[in-house]
């Protein structure tokens, strides 16, 4: 009889705590919107994607119909749209993109060629780093654009100076970053080829360079978004085709809309370019997105 009273409480707590797991249990099936590191499927995903770009047009347009702004200065999503189809029809836009976009890669090329190799040993080699690194770090803090009268005096007003310029704006960070990466690859890797008599060179090649290979390509995508923020700048200095002229000619004349559909084809090409090396890395790198 004296037991009966412990054995309720112990059954009071059985019930408490299965209740209490009843309600984790449907906590954890509705998660909260702003659940921390939350998963969401690609539905989701492109589902929340549009519903911003559905949102940022529908202020757009509030604001530019309702006399908050100007129309001529602001104009529609619509006119921007008609605009953005008139230059591709009529004012032979598709050149002026190519343009651009050769540019951009080419520089980027260009930049990658150079940044790969140094970023590589001055990763692999602390003396390497040390020689360089004063003389590279520098440079990170100087605006590309501050070069441009230097580049119009040594290459003149041709194609070179353009390249030139967005080269200069992403190489140094390239290099930098291509250095950490290097730097990031796990010495356990690198010791262990060693003892198996590798040497210094085969270990660049065949540890270094395999293993961090994707961290290269992902940096390599996210500084391509960088030099294209460069490529107005490239392209408005004494420049006869390209995304950038082109918008320097609207100027002239105050086609704000023109304008606008420039920006939007540069922001259009950059998402494209950024989704392409992604879809690489993922389909080189498959381990990575198991």
């Amino acid at each position: 009889m004296k037991i009966s009273p412990i054995l309720a409480s112990m059954a009071s707590l059985v019930d408490m705590s299965a209740r209490m797991g009843e309600r984790g249990k449907k906590s954890m099936k509705r998660p909260s919107f702003f659940e921390f590191k939350r998963k969401i499927g690609l539905g989701g995903r492109v589902g929340l994607g549009v519903g911003a770009w559905f949102v940022f047009l529908a202020v757009w347009q509030v604001v530019s119909v309702s006399g908050i702004a100007d129309p001529t200065l602001f104009p529609s999503p619509g006119r921007v749209l008609e605009a953005w189809v008139n230059l591709f029809t009529e004012r032979e836009f598709g050149a002026d993109v190519i343009q651009s976009v050769r540019r951009i890669f080419l520089s980027f090329g260009i930049a990658v060629a150079i940044a790969l190799p140094l970023g590589i040993f001055m990763g692999a080699f602390t003396p390497v780093e040390s020689f360089l690194n004063a003389l590279i770090s520098p440079f990170r803090y100087l605006p590309a654009p501050s070069f441009v009268p230097l580049l119009l005096m040594w290459l003149g007003t041709g194609d070179s100076q353009k390249i030139a310029l967005l080269v200069i704006g992403v190489v140094f960070f390239l290099i930098t970053l291509f250095m950490d990466n290097t730097k990031s690859v796990p010495v356990e890797l690198v010791e262990c080829s060693r003892t198996l008599g590798a040497g210094k060179l085969t270990v660049v090649r065949k540890v270094l360079l395999p293993a961090a290979m994707p961290l290269y390509v992902d940096t390599a995508r996210q500084m391509l978004a960088v030099s294209w923020t460069y490529l107005v700048i490239a392209e408005i200095v004494a420049a006869t085709d390209g995304i950038g002229a082109m918008m320097m000619r609207a100027k002239r004349f105050v086609q704000v809309d023109s304008i606008m559909a420039g920006i939007l084809t540069i922001g259009l090409l950059g998402l494209i370019s950024d989704l392409l090396i992604r879809l690489i890395h993922k389909k080189v790198f498959k381990h990575l997105h198991e």
